[in-house]
């Protein structure tokens, strides 16, 4: 039988920045994992928005509009809004796919609207959508709600009357419902031509900013380039053209496959390995001379030996990953550097991998496995089940290697800063130049600082002042930018230790952060190869003075947090903060975050406390997008920078949590046991 359908797949965005025709939503979903960036323009209208296909059937949509006059001649208006979509029914040969979407469904509302939508592929180049919609959906051709028959509530639609923030609940659904619908057709991979009737009429621009509608029909096409980037014009409601730019990435995909890292070093024949000249002499100079040789080779692959130790049949060394993203890589090559160095009769290699001065995991391997599997097909698999993986703690500090400690590093570099969703100014942004500098005296002890200077700034230019209730923890933030013109950004002594097993130790002091100082406790437990972790912190923060040199102001405050960690497996992450916060209100933070293998992660957060949302202020609650890419996924080579970026409303005094660096969470999860398996493919490369 030949089947006309094809995998509902969007290949081209609606001026919403979501799967559609023009306005209108189709039933269609992004690849699994994709990013889509949009932005769109009609007449005064701007529409910016970030789409994530949270899993194959679930996406989620942040916007960011400018309206031009929406309420008032000659106003801006910028607005926030969020959408859900969900695939109920995938498309087969027979039945259409069917999606069901929540459109700014919090807020302000005014794009809000909620919509049932199918789609199906009639030929394999042409689709046809027809779909039912309430709300701003229900602008046009209106007739009773047909859901009136179940609940009389669902025939009338109540005024809106949420704050920006808060989820307007009772509308969904609710009022008359109209019809839309349109088609797509492929013309080539590249181009689609798009037509479809709206039941959306504008009517709030339509009476100040805009033209009012001549047609309900829209016309347009877009051309998809094989980078990711599609470009699209419109005919818009008779009268009107419009225009819109997405670019759509796949995380999995990295821009250049395969990566361009150096090979590893091929492993030599132990003959050879016994003829190297510091493998010759007494036993005293053979160690020190392989020690020596040993660092150097490590340095080479971009790896710090920290700690070296020679038994009878065992080596035991303490690395620092300095370069490679995927852990494994990391006792990889150090594994075959040591087969490569050390005299022929260690025949144990353990690896302990070591961040901040601290022993996290320990991988052992034995010397023949490494030579057996190195051209074995599925090698690094068959190395994974001989591998023997452990949490370090006995392990010890790092110890045996001569000028390993102290040690002192330092870096100039720029930086940038932004500001998001002023609606005086939605984007300020600040470069400068900042120095920064570490001593560490012995394992675990870190005294740092970073020093920073503005060059060019709009942000000191914002002219809004805090109305908030709350202590002004964070709502003074122009403040900090104007007053200061060298700031410290932070200056702290950090101790690392562990306890016991599986348990960590982070103790920090100093100026912690850009607005607060004081000192910061923490513990982790988090077993070698567990799925959950459990932490508690407790800090006492004075807040500092505006031009965050030395001073303090007179707001102290105690706050602190227990956290659960949790992986739930195919890459998804959730985290539960529940504590007291720097304004002193109590409550509790949910982060939810997909993370990919090559280390790119998108995620959000909500924290809602005690303050109710009238006091909180503009944006009722705490809340966000993240997403944070490796440096090593966009330029191919091995690194561990990252490149990162949260997307939130202004931020205001409620729910704000203290800034301390090298949380133990962030420090111990890539090296733990789930993590190094995860990344084992790479163990041989």
């Amino acid at each position: 039988m030949l089947g006309l359908s094809t995998p509902a797949e969007a290949q081209n965005l609606s001026f919403y920045g979501t799967p559609g025709l023009v306005d209108m939503p189709t039933a269609d979903a992004l690849p699994d994992g994709s990013l889509a960036f949009t932005t769109a323009n009609y007449g005064p209208i701007w529409r910016n928005t970030v789409t994530f296909q949270l899993t194959p059937r679930i996406s989620g949509s942040f916007r960011y509009a400018a309206q031009g006059e929406l309420y008032t001649p000659g106003s801006e208006y910028f607005d926030r809004s969020f959408d859900l979509s969900i695939l109920l029914v995938k498309e087969d040969d027979i039945w259409p796919a069917v999606s069901l979407g929540l459109r700014d469904f919090g807020g302000t509302g005014i794009y809000s609207g909620e919509y049932i939508v199918a789609s199906k592929y009639v030929t394999p180049r042409l689709q046809v959508t027809g779909g039912i919609g309430w709300g701003r959906f229900a602008g046009r051709g209106a007739f009773d709600n047909p859901l009136g028959i179940l609940d009389d509530r669902f025939e009338t639609r109540p005024d809106l009357d949420t704050l920006t923030g808060e989820i307007g609940f009772s509308q969904w659904f609710r009022g008359d419902a109209a019809f839309f619908g349109g088609v797509k057709w492929h013309a080539t991979d590249q181009l689609t031509l798009v037509a479809e009737y709206s039941s959306d009429t504008y009517d709030r621009e339509s009476n100040i900013s805009i033209d009012p509608q001549s047609s309900p029909y829209n016309f347009g096409l877009s051309y998809k380039f094989r980078n990711g980037l599609d470009m699209g014009a419109y005919y818009l409601y008779g009268n009107k053209v419009g225009v819109r730019f997405s670019y759509v990435i796949d995380p999995a995909r990295p821009p250049v496959p395969g990566g361009q890292e150096t090979a590893p070093p091929t492993l030599l024949p132990r003959a050879t390995v016994a003829g190297q000249s510091w493998n010759l002499g007494g036993d005293e100079r053979r160690a020190g001379a392989a020690r020596d040789a040993l660092r150097g080779r490590l340095s080479e692959q971009g790896i710090r030996l920290n700690g070296y130790r020679l038994d009878a049949r065992t080596a035991r060394v303490q690395i620092e990953n300095q370069q490679f993203g995927a852990t494994a890589q990391s006792f990889g090559r150090t594994a075959r550097v040591l087969a490569n160095t050390l005299d022929p009769s260690i025949e144990t290699f353990d690896i302990t991998l070591t961040r901040a001065g601290m022993p996290l995991t320990t991988v052992s391997v034995k010397r023949a496995d490494l030579e057996e599997q190195e051209h074995a097909l599925e090698g690094e698999w068959h190395m994974l089940a001989r591998a023997d993986i452990s949490d370090a703690f006995g392990v010890g500090r790092a110890s045996g290697v001569p000028g390993a400690y102290p040690r002192f590093s330092w870096g100039l570099s720029p930086y940038s800063a932004f500001s998001l969703f002023d609606p005086q100014e939605p984007l300020r942004y600040e470069f400068g130049v900042q120095l920064n500098a570490a001593w560490e005296p012995s394992p675990g002890l870190i005294f740092s600082g970073q020093l920073r200077k503005s060059l060019t700034s709009t942000i000191e230019e914002a002219k809004r002042r805090s109305d908030s209730v709350l202590p002004h923890v964070r709502s003074d933030a122009v403040l900090y930018a104007q007053q200061s013109d060298i700031e410290i950004s932070h200056l702290t002594a950090e101790y690392f230790f562990r306890p016991r097993e599986d348990v960590f130790g982070r103790v920090t002091a100093g100026y912690l952060e850009p607005m607060f100082g004081g000192i910061s406790a923490e513990l982790l437990w988090y077993p070698v190869n567990s799925r959950l972790a459990l932490g508690a912190e407790l800090n006492y923060a004075v807040q500092r003075d505006y031009d965050q040199l030395f001073g303090f102001q007179d707001y102290s405050v105690w706050s602190g947090h227990a956290s659960a960690y949790y992986d739930l497996g195919r890459g998804y992450h959730g985290q539960l903060d529940v504590g007291r916060y720097l304004a002193g209100d109590w409550g509790a933070t949910l982060t939810l975050d997909r993370r990919f293998k090559n280390g790119v992660k998108v995620g959000a957060f909500a924290t809602l406390t005690d303050v109710s949302f009238d006091d909180f202020g503009e944006g009722s609650f705490d809340k966000g997008l993240f997403v944070e890419v490796p440096l090593s996924w966009i330029i191919g080579q091995p690194s561990q920078n990252t490149i990162g970026q949260t997307i939130r409303p202004i931020q205001r005094d409620g729910g704000a949590r203290l800034n301390v660096r090298n949380r133990l969470y962030g420090v111990v999860e890539p090296s733990r046991g789930r993590q190094v398996t995860d990344s084992w493919g790479k163990f041989l490369r």
